[in-house]
This record gives C-alpha cells, sequence and structure tokens, in this order.
C-alpha cells in the first residue's frame, strides 16, 4: 500500500497547510500503518506535536485537520470517516473498493505492485570473499546468502548491481604456501590439480605452523611474496594454478546454491596501492610513525586515549588490508576507465571486521574518495552457532565445511520426506523425492540464515530448520503447494475478474498482507535487512492458511468463486516473487 500512503500523506499535509497556515514548517502528518486492525489502515499522529506552537489541545487539533480531509473529495474517495482516538490520534481505514482495486492492479502487474526506481545508479555488492588454497566453510554461508538476498532484491528493484567476490588471492599466505609446496609437492605448482583442494588445505596448515614456528621459512616466504609482486613467471604461474583450483571448488558451491559473483581478488587492486599512498600524502593526512605511513583516526581513540591509526603502509614498504580495501573503494565509486562508477557500495562481512571497515571508511571520507550523495555501507552479520551456543564446529572441533553442511541439509529433507511418504502411504519416483529433498534442504539453509537479525548471531539447528510448522521454509514453501493443490483440484487461478467482491474478514485480513509487499521491499532496499521480508512472507503465510482453513475456496458460492481464486493466485505469485528475492526457489508439489 506504498502508493496509497503516499497519496494519503500528500492529502493530510494539504489538510494540515489548510488548517494551520501559520505554523506550516512544522507541519508534519507522521503517518504510519495502523497499530492494530481495528485502529483501521493508518494512523496520523501529526497533531500532538502542534499542540505546543499552537497552544491547543491536540484533540481540537485533529478535529480541524478531520474537517479540512473531509472536504476534499480526492480523499473521501479513497478513505472511510477519519476516527479520531486517544490524545489526538487520526485513524484512517482505506474504502473496501479502493483496496479491491489495489488487488485487481496487482493481479495484472507482474512486479506486484513494486514500482522500479525512477533513477537507478549502480550498486556495487561486496559478499562472500573467501582465501585462496582454503575450502569454504560454514563462516563463509551469511555473508553469500545475505549478499545474495541484497543484491537480488536491489536488482529488482531496477539497479544496476555489480555482485563482486572479493576473494583473497594475494599477499603473505601465497609466499609461505608456494615456499611450503615448493619442497613438499612441486608438481602442485608446475601442472594442474596434482593435488586435490583438500590436500591443498592441508599444505596450508603445514605452511603457516612452518611459518609461525620457523624464522629461515619466514624470512624465504617474505622473498617469494616480493617474487610475486614483482611478475617473477614460475611465481606467478604457480600462484594462478592455485587460484584457478580454488576457483572451480568455489564454483561447485556457487552453482548449487544459485549464486552468481563476478570475481575481483585482492590482487586486481595491486596496481592502485601506490596511488593510495600518494593520495593520501596529498591530502596531508599521511603521518609516519615508527616507519609506517598512518591515518590516525579523528574520534576513535586506543586505551591510552590517543587516535588510533590505520595503517596503510608497513614500515618494510609492504601494503596492507586497510591499502587494499581504500584503493577498491576508490575503483568502486571512480568513474572512466578505472572505476565502477557506483554510488552505493555495500559490504557484507562479519560484525569482526566493522572497527576495520569503520576506519576505512573515514579514511576514505576524509581524502574525498566518496562522491556527494554516494553511500559506503557495512553489512555486519553474527556468527553461526551450534545448538549449545557455542561456534558451530565438527566433533573433532574443525570448521564445518560449507559443502557437508548442505550435503546433511539435503540428506535429512530426503529423509523427512521418505518417512512422511511412507506415513500417507504414497508412491513418488526417485527423481521426485531428489529434486523435493534437493529444493527443501537447501531452501530451509537459506531462510534459516535470513530469517535471523543478521546483526546477532544464531544458532543453527537442522530439526527446527526442517520443521513444516513455525518460520521455516518448509512452510512457506507448503503455502505454495497448498494454491498448486486448488489448481490441480479445477481452480482455475488464472481466470481473469474485473469484479472482485469479498465479504469476509479472513479475505480482508488477506487482502490488507497482500498490500503490504511493497512497503516491505522498499524497507529492504533501504535497510538492508532480509529478515524483514523473511517476516512479511511468514505472516503472510500464515494469514493465507487461516483464510484457506476458514473459508471455502473451491466450494465458495458461485459468486464468491473468482475473487477467492484470485485472492490465492495474487498470494501465491507474492510468495514465489519473495521467495526467489531470498534465493529460494518454490515447489508444485512436497
Amino acid at each position: 500500500m506504498l502508493s496509497l500512503s503516499h497519496i494519503l500523506e500528500s492529502q493530510l499535509r494539504a489538510a494540515m497547510q489548510r488548517a494551520f497556515p501559520a505554523v506550516e514548517a512544522e507541519l508534519n502528518p507522521q503517518l504510519v500503518p495502523a497499530s492494530k486492525p481495528e485502529f483501521g489502515d493508518f494512523q496520523a499522529n501529526g497533531a500532538l506535536p502542534l499542540a505546543k506552537p499552537l497552544k491547543q489541545p491536540p484533540r481540537q487539533i485533529a478535529t480541524a485537520i478531520v474537517e479540512q480531509l473531509l472536504k476534499d473529495p480526492t480523499f473521501t474517495d479513497l478513505c472511510l470517516e477519519p476516527e479520531i482516538a486517544g490524545p489526538g490520534f487520526i485513524n484512517l481505514t482505506l474504502r473496501p473498493e479502493r483496496l479491491a482495486m489495489e488487488v485487481a492492479s496487482r493481479l495484472a502487474d507482474e512486479r506486484l505492485g513494486v514500482p522500479a526506481v525512477q533513477a537507478a545508479s549502480p550498486v556495487v555488492v561486496d559478499f562472500s570473499s573467501p582465501n585462496i588454497a582454503k575450502e569454504m566453510h560454514v563462516g563463509h554461508l551469511r555473508s553469500t546468502i545475505i549478499g545474495d538476498s541484497l543484491a537480488r532484491v536491489l536488482e529488482f528493484r531496477g539497479h544496476p548491481v555489480l555482485r563482486l567476490n572479493h576473494v583473497g588471492d594475494w599477499g603473505t599466505q601465497f609466499g609461505m604456501l608456494i615456499t611450503h609446496l615448493k619442497q613438499v609437492a612441486p608438481e602442485a605448482l608446475e601442472t594442474a590439480d596434482a593435488v586435490d583442494l583438500g590436500d591443498l588445505v592441508a599444505f596450508y596448515r603445514e605452511a603457516k605452523k612452518r611459518f609461525d614456528d620457523d624464522e629461515v621459512f619466514q624470512a624465504t616466504s617474505r622473498e617469494e611474496v616480493v617474487k610475486l609482486q614483482g611478475g617473477d613467471p614460475v611465481s606467478l604461474k604457480a600462484w594462478g594454478l592455485l587460484c584457478d583450483q580454488s576457483r572451480r571448488e568455489f564454483q561447485k558451491i556457487y552453482d548449487r546454491l544459485d549464486i552468481r559473483l563476478s570475481e575481483r581478488g585482492e590482487s586486481f587492486y595491486n596496481p592502485f596501492l601506490a596511488a593510495v599512498i600518494d593520495g593520501l600524502q596529498q591530502k596531508g593526512l599521511l603521518v609516519t610513525d615508527a616507519g609506517a605511513e598512518c591515518v590516525f583516526l579523528e574520534g576513535v581513540q586506543g586505551k591510552d586515549g590517543k587516535p588510533l591509526p590505520v595503517i596503510v603502509q608497513k614500515s618494510d614498504g609492504g601494503f596492507n588490508y586497510a591499502t587494499t580495501d581504500l584503493a577498491a573503494i576508490r575503483y568502486r565509486f571512480g568513474s572512466g576507465p578505472d572505476g565502477d562508477a557506483a554510488r552505493r557500495v555495500v559490504y557484507v562481512t562479519d560484525a569482526g571486521q566493522a572497527n576495520h571497515f569503520a576506519g576505512v571508511f573515514q579514511v576514505a571520507e576524509r581524502a574525498g574518495w566518496i562522491p556527494d550523495g554516494s553511500r559506503l555501507e557495512h553489512v555486519p552479520f553474527g556468527l553461526v552457532q551450534g545448538e549449545d551456543g557455542k561456534k558451530l564446529k565438527t566433533r573433532s572441533g574443525d570448521t564445518v565445511r560449507l559443502r557437508d553442511l548442505l550435503d546433511e541439509a539435503v540428506e535429512r529433507a530426503e529423509a523427512d520426506l521418505r518417512s512422511r511418504l511412507a506415513q500417507e502411504e504414497r508412491s513418488e519416483s526417485e527423481e521426485f523425492i531428489h529434486h523435493v529433498a534437493g529444493t527443501v534442504g537447501l531452501a530451509a539453509v537459506k531462510y534459516a540464515d535470513l530469517s535471523q537479525n543478521r546483526i546477532t548471531n544464531y544458532q543453527f539447528s537442522f530439526d527446527r530448520m526442517l520443521a513444516l510448522q513455525g518460520n521455516t521454509a518448509p512452510y512457506l514453501l507448503y503455502a505454495v503447494v497448498r494454491i498448486a493443490g486448488i489448481a490441480r483440484k479445477g481452480g482455475d487461478l488464472d481466470a481473469s475478474t474485473t469484479q472482485l467482491q469479498f465479504t469476509e474478514p479472513q479475505e480482508w485480513a488477506l487482502v490488507r498482507e497482500l498490500l503490504k509487499f511493497d512497503a516491505v521491499i522498499a524497507e529492504v532496499e533501504e535497510e538492508l535487512l532480509p529478515n524483514r521480508l523473511c517476516a512479511y512472507l511468514f505472516e503472510l503465510s500464515q494469514v493465507f492458511n487461516r483464510f484457506y482453513d476458514q473459508v471455502p475456496v473451491l466450494k465458495a458460492e458461485p459468486e464468491a468463486l473468482p475473487s477467492r481464486l484470485a485472492l490465492c493466485r495474487l498470494t501465491a505469485d507474492t510468495l514465489k516473487l519473495g521467495l526467489g528475492l531470498l534465493g529460494i526457489t518454490t515447489l508444485e508439489r512436497m
């Protein structure tokens, strides 16, 4: 009902201006959705703050506003007569015929009433970001699916979105890995896939231990980094083979989760690092401290009470993550051949990096690298925990591999499905079972994560996420399946009707819930909180199920049948579109 709320807000503002022209600068309708159905559809609270400047009781002010509203025929065409409640709240109820018109317009609109943005601007969403020579683990789950869902919403709104995978493909870890492999598995540096990724991960751990314990190995590794950064052909070939092997393994996970990404690793920004130092120097921001080049943050102090530094060039002349991130910000906001011309840049990483990004963002702002009107945002998320409230790990204490977690979700979904089919004495093909189990298992993992407020930690539970009841993917998928069942039983969901008529309270409750979709999408676009969309879809499923259980559809009277089928169709379309924006595929049968 976003468009109707905009119309209503304009009508309220005009009525307030007519009633109180002397305080025009202080007029604000303060229009919000009603907190309870009995209060109508919207509530205007703008009379209360006017009590002091007008020296009048709020109810008297509200009465004057309502008198002006009732003189406006465009308002009376839209709303029933307003009610004044409490100290001066104005409760507004939309006319039934206008609600029915809104439903009809959405049935004819493939975007379901969600307008495309008028002035689309490029957006960069930086998410997933695994490290080369390491397997993706459960820690990559949140960044990957939160980033994907936000990209989907922004794309649906009409923004051109660049989905960037900022992989860790550069730096000291390659120096130590290449040095170690030269000694224990030189074939891995000369031949593609000479060792599998699991072995490569083990080699990485060995190399890290040697780097930490052996000063000679550490020095050799640093020399290898210098060779790599200097373009040594042997080092570059080894680096390329390692990156390609990891990239192919990552892609298997992305394909499985239906994730689209453009890889642009840390190495991409290597040619731009020196320009970062020059740019900060020109702005007078650089300070040499203990041989390192730093920018001291404003308003951020350490335990000693002194400003904290962001180190952008180490005392040995090397660069670090902060330098790379600053180069990335310059490139992403930059125009021309060396830039993405973005006007909104979103980083989806764990909350532990919040201080790092706050510092880097401040440096970029002070350097003048964020264009006026542009937005640079960190989207933090909490940890995935086990049911014991501790960090999710395997029984042996290792980090859970993402591949294994997805496999187990699908296996459990299949076991649940086979058990249910046996109880119902249903016979289905193996192809059907595998398709449903794969869809439900992956949907359950995605939805369980996205339905949480991303800022907090959440406890991972296969039993909860695969349940057919509660705020779960199977519950939402089953609502879509129910509607598909109506069509299989002879209900023509595609039949058009020009005269929608609703009489039952459950019908009107479903109408009003369906019409909230556009406002929810706008909210997710602005706040970057996918759980708001999840909460809406869950509530819609609940309202639909109450409607389905309490109001006959296929057995409805002939005059009521078309309108009820129309509600079923719009519910299915809304659930499918909403779940699709979360990266979740729906089913016709399960």
